[in-house]
């Protein structure tokens, strides 16, 4: 038997064996299940495409009341929007620490509040509480739902060899949006105020909202955009290959045509990650038709998003191939993201003064 994992998520092995046999009544109306590489269930009710995808609502107090709320919706809504649907209705449970005061909830509220108006989202039910043995960040769990038409939504079922790979924002968007925010002045001692004040920008990029709906935006399926993935833990090697696995396709990819924002790898070499591994909520994965690839790229620059076609699907015989320095390897899956055991070290060190 598959043994658990020490942290974060289960492995494939573990899900195919204990959760995937297991998923209550069958229904004909679902259009999309659970799925490896796919972060959103759809089923049909009254003629319409309904998305709903579920996450902890993770709040870290250190990021600050402001920013850890506006990240914590983030997550959620850049999760919903990688069906091509937009999201539209929160369900939200908030089981939250007993030290957690009024005026911080005020805060977080405010925010979220905010960013769903923002987004058109709409809260209609939830649960708010504080208990004992809650503790943050998972300080409890949400539901976004989205509504469209049959034939709106994305999936990896709709993806073909051919189709061009498009990545936006590059490697380890989220790693670096973390390691900047909670380490502004190890990163100012190291690379200069202005640096510091540059990668601490880099927080608010940690969202696919915006260059989902801009990609869907061109055309769906045979007219655009077929599938998509935000690449969080395992980074961009692992979106990818969770996205060509769910297609059931090979992928060939060329590193060096995969765009990075700045200041990531300087902080990546810092605090010695491998950018491409590690931690991303922020970058999406897109597969594309390629007739429509360009158009998708010209959508996402105008809205000021970092975009490439870094490769394309490929018959599932070809396998998962990376190209690197002009030489071909195997693209597989990280497994293990670099960035928590790096995060932990760094925190007990500036808690250590080391």
């Amino acid at each position: 038997m598959t043994e658990m994992p020490e942290i974060g998520k289960i492995s494939p092995e573990i899900f195919n064996e204990l959760i995937y046999p297991r998923l209550g009544a069958k229904s004909d109306k679902i259009l999309v299940g659970p799925q490896h590489g796919v972060d959103v269930g759809i089923v049909e009710i009254g003629g319409k495409a309904v998305s709903f995808t579920c996450d902890p609502v993770f709040i870290v107090p250190e990021y600050g009341w402001e920013r850890a709320a506006w990240f914590a919706i983030h997550i959620l809504a850049s999760d919903a929007v990688t069906c091509g649907l937009k999201p539209k209705y929160l369900s939200i449970d908030l089981n939250l620490p007993m030290e957690m005061t009024k005026a911080q909830l005020a805060i977080v509220w405010e925010t979220i509040h905010r960013e769903c108006e923002k987004m058109g989202i709409a809260v209609i039910t939830g649960h708010t509480a504080r208990y004992e043995n809650c503790h943050y960040p998972m300080v409890g769990g949400a539901t976004v739902t989205g509504v469209g038409e049959l034939d709106e939504y994305v999936n990896p079922r709709f993806a073909k060899a051919g189709d061009k790979i498009i990545i936006t924002k590059g490697p380890a968007i989220e790693a670096c949006g973390i390691f900047a925010a909670m380490f502004p002045k190890l990163l100012e001692e190291k690379f200069g105020r202005e640096f510091s004040r540059k990668a601490q920008e880099i927080f608010y990029k940690m969202s696919v909202v915006e260059d989902g709906l801009t990609a869907v935006g061109v055309g769906v399926r045979d007219n655009g955009v077929t599938a998509m993935h935000d690449a969080t833990e395992c980074g961009i090697w692992g979106a990818l290959y969770e996205v060509a696995q769910a297609a059931g396709l090979g992928v060939r990819i060329e590193k060096e045509r995969i765009v990075v924002e700045e200041c990531v790898p300087e902080i990546c070499d810092y605090f010695g990650i491998d950018p491409y591994a590690s931690i991303s909520e922020g970058t999406l994965v897109i597969s594309c038709r390629e007739h429509k690839a360009q158009a998708v790229i010209a959508a996402l620059t105008r809205k000021g998003i970092k975009a490439s076609i870094v490769g394309e699907l490929t018959e599932a015989a070809e396998g998962m191939v990376l190209i690197e320095g002009g030489r071909k390897k195997k693209l597989v899956h990280p497994i293990v993201d670099p960035f928590w055991r790096a995060f932990y070290n760094a925190l007990q060190q500036s808690k250590t003064g080391e």
